[in-house]
């Protein structure tokens, strides 16, 4: 599988800063993004058991990392269990919508590239929240080191990402075969971005994971979700 360029990270930096104001309909499954009664039906279903999933965790007072919070969705969740959380994103455009969900100083964040950062400290737990997908084949390895040095030891690392099902993207977007890194997004008003989309299986993320002194554990909802748990050796 060919490498993914830098011209192509720009490309998907570009493509995020410009989505943020609409990027919440792709969650409330809104226009493009409606793939019908049924669908929405196990979307919103399926949420509420990932949301659940991430609420049985201790987050009370925990100092938490997140990484490409975008506009909030699951900062919102972390902040609400009592989590405080470090907020990090590229695009300023994100961070300036989650501070409007969240609140103006119930969250630090930080506006830095998630390709080229690194931590200075170790947080209590690492999140990333559909993410990883997004982190080309050839940087998964140095984005699992950052996950893990970020971590304290003893320290929890959580994924949640999209499984590969249609239903899941806009009805104008067609995902990319097992042979590709990337695939075209489009936003409400027809401009369109070449992106990183790798989806990868739960021993892939695992492994990865493992290499890196995280031991972790995937489930996946019926359609549309995957999560990856782990603890820091």
């Amino acid at each position: 599988m060919d490498p993914v360029s830098a011209s192509v990270l720009d490309t998907q930096l570009a493509y995020y800063r410009a989505r943020a104001p609409e990027y919440d309909r792709w969650f409330r499954r809104e226009g493009r993004y409606d793939r019908g009664e049924a669908a929405t039906a196990a979307w919103r279903r399926e949420l509420d058991e990932v949301r659940d999933l991430v609420r049985s965790d201790d987050w009370e007072g925990r100092e938490v990392l997140e990484l490409a919070a975008g506009t909030g969705l699951w900062t919102e969740v972390l902040v609400a269990a009592g989590a405080r959380v470090t907020a990090l994103d590229g695009a300023p455009e994100m961070l300036d919508e989650l501070t409007a969900r969240v609140g103006a100083g119930r969250v630090r964040t930080r506006c830095v590239d998630l390709f080229t950062w690194h931590p200075d400290r170790a947080y209590d737990a690492v999140v990333a929240c559909f993410f990883v997908s997004h982190v080309p084949d050839e940087r998964l390895d140095a984005f699992c080191g950052l996950l893990a040095s970020a971590t304290e030891a003893g320290g929890r690392v959580l994924l949640l990402d999209g499984r590969r099902e249609g239903t899941s993207t806009a009805s104008d977007h067609v995902l990319p075969d097992g042979a590709s890194q990337t695939m075209e997004r489009r936003l409400d008003d027809g401009r369109a971005y070449t992106i990183v989309k790798r989806f990868r299986t739960d021993d892939e993320l695992c492994d990865a994971l493992a290499r890196h002194g995280v031991e972790a554990e995937a489930t996946c909802t019926e359609t549309y979700f995957q999560i990856v748990r782990g603890t820091r050796a």
